[in-house]
């Protein structure tokens, strides 16, 4: 749904349909690696800040420790050897290396099996649509034309949508960091936007990580109080603004549904499924809408519309 649109361009300039396809894998790869040279750049510079994140590391544990020995009477010793025992039980590092070669070597293979199905699905997208065009009767076919055009649409400005967010968010994430100082300011930038491919959980869980680093940087509360105001200045302007503009109201789930089907989304496919889930939801909301005896579902499922006005409005308008 993402690269149709480039693909239809490519081809109205000349290029024929496998090769406009694969110009848009080739841009899909391109993209990707990009991302991946800028969240390298910044690990090498974390890396050379090794040293001293460790030793902070090592100093927490140990306060830790004592902490521990002094409430619940646990000597460190007797922690060491419970930790240690741990580690045997699931198998130690070698199990764990292990683990990681195995993700790595399936992570590339279904890597390579996306950008297979990616080509397919694009080549053969008018013959799967003349399929769904013969499964329905005559007089149902321009309904069902609508319902394509539909889905078509709210995809592809859904996706869209969210890419030019994340970037949004990483320039916004940026500046504040940098502001207030937090060492490697990019790269949670980086994190912080990526994860809001994830709505509500991920966006959270990268300011999360950018306290803990803070806290192991040796910022103080003034800092960890900059990296929570900064959170919620971007969640502010995100939500008023930046996702009203760039994404807009067509995938309208209500809150309450929209938690539903990610947890759902995670309980069947995990990540992928919380990636997928509300522009799956938005799919299935259209084609309700569509069909009569489905329509209370899509009622449902969506949010009532209100007449918006005042300043904000006029801004998006403009």
């Amino acid at each position: 749904m993402l690269f149709l649109p480039v693909s239809r361009w490519l081809q109205r300039k000349g290029f024929n349909n496998a090769l406009a396809i694969l110009t848009c894998i080739l841009l899909f790869v391109a993209i990707l690696s990009g991302i991946v040279w800028l969240i390298t750049w910044q690990v090498t510079d974390l890396t050379s800040d090794l040293g001293n994140i460790e030793q902070k590391l090592n100093q927490m544990i140990t306060d830790l420790k004592q902490s521990i020995n002094k409430n619940f009477g646990i000597s460190p010793k007797k922690q060491d050897e419970l930790l240690k025992s741990n580690q045997q039980a699931s198998g130690g590092m070698t199990s764990y290396l292990s683990g990681i070669g195995s993700g790595m070597m399936s992570f590339l293979v279904d890597f390579i099996l996306v950008l297979v199905y990616i080509f397919l699905f694009m080549y053969y997208r008018g013959h799967l649509k003349k399929f769904i065009l013969q499964l329905i009767p005559a007089k149902e076919k321009r309904n069902t034309e609508e319902i394509i055009s539909g889905i078509e649409k709210v995809s592809q400005q859904y996706l869209t949508g969210l890419g030019l967010m994340i970037v949004g968010l990483w320039i916004m994430y940026s500046i504040g960091f940098s502001i207030i100082g937090v060492k490697f300011a990019v790269f949670f930038a980086i994190i912080c936007g990526l994860l809001e491919i994830v709505p509500f959980v991920g966006n959270l869980t990268g300011n999360l990580l950018a306290v803990l680093m803070v806290v192991v940087q040796g910022g103080g509360t003034n800092m960890i109080i900059g990296v929570l105001i900064t959170y919620a200045v971007v969640q502010f302007l995100q939500t008023y603004i930046l996702e009203p503009l760039v994404v807009g109201a067509e995938v309208n789930i209500n809150p309450l549904f929209t938690i539903i089907v990610l947890v759902a989304g995670e309980l069947v496919w995990g990540i992928p499924g919380m990636v997928l889930a509300i522009p799956l939801l938005g799919i299935v909301k259209i084609i309700c809408d569509h069909l009569e005896p489905l329509k209370p579902y899509g009622f449902l499922i969506g949010q009532e519309k209100k007449q918006k006005a005042g300043l904000l409005e006029k801004f998006k308008k403009k």
